[in-house]
């Protein structure tokens, strides 16, 4: 896996996975610090953050179903 990361993405279709990914990523660990006691505030809404770490984590496993899906194709091309 490393090896694959590590390497500059040929695909225009991969480096488009790799940065929903990323991207997603990133924004699920900020909406999860939402939720944390130090984080959170009175005016915080917890269901809004339910919601946005729900969709983060669709977003990253719509992504890392494409790059499963486009790996595949090219290795067995």
């Amino acid at each position: 896996t490393s090896s694959f990361l590590s390497q500059k993405p040929k695909s225009e279709l991969v480096r488009t996975s790799l940065r929903l990914l990323t991207s997603s990523a990133y924004r699920l660990q900020s909406e999860c610090k939402k939720t944390l006691p130090v984080e959170t505030c009175p005016t915080t809404d917890i269901q809004l953050v339910t919601q946005q770490v729900i969709q983060c984590a669709y977003d990253i496993a719509k992504a890392a179903k494409q790059l499963v899906t486009i790996t595949t194709k090219e290795n067995n091309n």
